[in-house]
C-alpha cells in the first residue's frame, strides 16, 4: 500500500465536512458527496482514519441532554457516518482498512474523562469488532486505536489545567501518526483489532 501525504489531508478534510453536514441535521442522507469525491480523485478507498472526539467532562446528572448528544454525535456517531459511507466501496473492492481513533477511556472507564465521552468510545470499540466480524469476508479490517494522555488541545478541556512538564511526557501526536502508519503498512491478510498506546510515564497509574 502506498501511503501519500495528500491522501491523508484528503480523507481529514472529508471526515470534517462529513461531521459538519451532519452537526444539525434531522434527515440525515448517507450517500455523501466527499465520498464520491474521493473515489474521483483516487479511483478506490483504501484507508479511512476516523480521528474526531470532543470531552465535555462532567458527572450523570450535571449532563443536560444536549451536552451528552453533542459528545455521542461527535465521538461515535461521527465515525458511524464515515465508515457507512466508505464500506460499500471497500465491499466493491474487496478491500480496506478503517481505523478508528478510540482511547484509553474506551477500554476503562474514567472519572476524568466522563461518561458521556467513555460511553461513546467503548462503543466505538464495540462497533469496530463489529465491522471486522460483519466484513472479514470481504478482505475488510478495522482497528480501534485507544491512546491514553496525547499532549493535544483535547487537554486544554481538563478541570485541571495540565502543566507543560506532564504534556512532554505523555504520547505526542506525532507517535501517533507513526502507529496509525504502522498499522496502514500492515499485509491485508494481518487484522490489528485492537491497539492500546499509553505514556510510559501515566499519570493515571501514579495518580496525578
Amino acid at each position: 500500500m502506498r501511503i501519500s501525504k495528500n491522501m491523508g489531508v484528503f480523507f481529514w478534510d472529508f471526515c470534517y465536512h462529513l461531521l459538519s453536514s451532519f452537526k444539525n441535521s434531522k434527515n440525515i442522507k448517507l450517500n455523501i458527496p466527499m465520498v464520491s469525491a474521493a473515489m474521483e480523485k483516487f479511483g478506490r478507498i483504501d484507508v479511512l482514519v476516523a480521528n474526531a472526539g470532543i470531552v465535555i467532562s462532567g458527572d450523570t446528572t450535571e449532563f443536560d441532554v444536549n451536552r451528552w448528544r453533542k459528545v455521542i454525535d461527535v465521538d461515535l456517531n461521527g465515525a458511524f457516518y464515515c465508515c457507512h459511507s466508505v464500506l460499500p466501496m471497500m465491499q466493491k473492492q474487496r478491500d480496506g482498512l478503517i481505523i478508528n481513533i478510540s482511547s484509553w477511556a474506551g477500554r476503562y472507564v474514567s472519572r476524568v474523562s466522563g461518561g458521556a465521552y467513555s460511553a461513546a468510545k467503548h462503543a466505538l470499540n464495540a462497533m469496530t469488532e463489529s465491522i471486522n466480524q460483519e466484513y472479514c469476508a470481504d478482505g475488510i479490517r478495522a482497528c480501534a486505536i485507544c491512546p491514553g494522555e496525547v499532549a493535544t488541545e483535547i487537554l486544554d478541556a481538563r478541570p485541571v489545567p495540565v502543566s507543560t512538564e506532564d504534556r512532554s511526557r505523555m504520547v505526542q501526536a506525532e507517535d501517533l501518526g507513526d502507529l496509525i502508519l504502522h498499522v496502514c503498512r500492515t499485509p491485508p491478510h494481518v487484522c490489528l483489532n485492537e491497539i492500546t498506546i499509553s505514556p510510559t510515564w501515566n499519570r493515571g497509574y501514579i495518580g496525578r
